[in-house]
């Protein structure tokens, strides 16, 4: 199976998310004794090419033009379709971002094929990719399987597969392909403004690395600073489940669950966080959980990989003293 990976990146700079989705495909191919390539779309992009060509992939394809320089569902999906047609991939992967949800399935459409997005999983039955999917709030989940001949389109959701596990090139990088492709100014019916930047107390908590959310157990908004204290000796941002943000006792921007934002930080640390499914979906790609709650039944210990029943009110201040010691 050959396997195309559209990767992300804005003004210069990766999202990561790209590299989940660059480890799922390498994880496939390997499954399906297939091949991997993976294609950059931009201008100026030389630099994020050859990061590419140092992972062990069979092929990265560099696509430079000046209606590409900004970002537009219409540009891209023109130049995509002509690399996709040339490549001849049998699957097309992207990470399920908020640019992909906006050009995946047009592109998708405009090549006669249907998408699978939001995956959080695969699997392969008699040789046959199965992709999971969740539904009604991560109540459930759909196994998803294409019919017909490819390309077929498919999108991982964050926190689904690890950056970190993406293998390096064996042998030196590879070579980098320059496809050139042909656009016109009049194909492209939108007008990019301004990137949009969140306000300077606004954070993208899809990038911590370490995160120290609160949930219920946290009962009164004068208790958040103790939270913030074991959150700030660690070096992490601080989260919420959902109840915390409705309350006003952090920013939206901080909710995280699936009207929140979606995470998979190295270290997860749940304070008083009960463990909802609306909650879980949003960190359970976290690669550590520890969670600290008084209920020893509440759901959160099923997914946790540390779990102490204890009172937070007694552990917080501890663990706070102890890591600024440790500093």
């Amino acid at each position: 199976m050959k396997i195309l990976v559209i990767t992300e990146q804005r003004q210069g700079k990766w999202n990561n998310t790209s590299f989940e989705t660059l480890a799922a495909a390498q994880q496939i191919a390997s499954a399906l004794s297939g091949t991997v390539s993976a294609v950059v779309v931009g201008k100026s992009v030389d630099a994020l090419a050859n990061d590419l060509a140092g992972k062990n992939i069979a092929e990265v394809l560099q696509i430079e033009h000046e209606l590409l320089e900004s970002y537009t569902p219409d540009g891209f999906c023109v130049a995509l379709k002509q690399v996709i047609e040339s490549a001849k991939p049998q699957l097309v992967l992207s990470p399920h971002t908020y640019q992909v949800r906006d050009f995946a399935p047009k592109l998708a459409a405009m090549l006669g094929k249907g998408m699978i997005g939001d995956c959080i999983a695969y699997r392969l039955e008699g040789g046959r990719l199965v992709f999971v999917r969740q539904m009604f709030q991560g109540k459930t989940a759909a196994d998803v399987t294409f019919l017909g001949e490819g390309p077929w389109f498919a999108s991982f959701q964050s926190g689904s597969f690890r950056a970190d596990q993406v293998a390096a090139s064996e042998g030196g990088a590879k070579p980098v392909k320059r496809v050139t492709v042909e656009l016109k100014a009049e194909q492209i019916r939108t007008k990019p403004l301004e990137l949009f930047k969140e306000a300077k107390s606004a954070v993208d908590l899809t990038q911590a690395p370490l995160i120290v959310a609160v949930g219920r157990g946290i009962k009164a908004c004068e208790n958040i600073p103790q939270a913030e204290a074991v959150a700030k000796a660690m070096g992490a941002e601080i989260a919420a489940s959902r109840p915390i943000c409705d309350e006003g006792w952090l920013p939206m921007e901080r909710q995280i669950g699936s009207s929140g934002q979606t995470v998979a930080p190295k270290l997860y640390l749940a304070l008083g966080i009960s463990g909802a499914i609306q909650h879980v979906v949003g960190m359970k790609g976290a690669r550590t959980i520890v969670a600290i709650n008084k209920d020893q039944n509440a759901p959160i210990f099923e997914i946790a990989d540390y779990g102490v029943v204890g009172d937070i009110f007694e552990i917080m201040p501890a663990l706070a003293e102890e890591l600024q010691k440790a500093k």
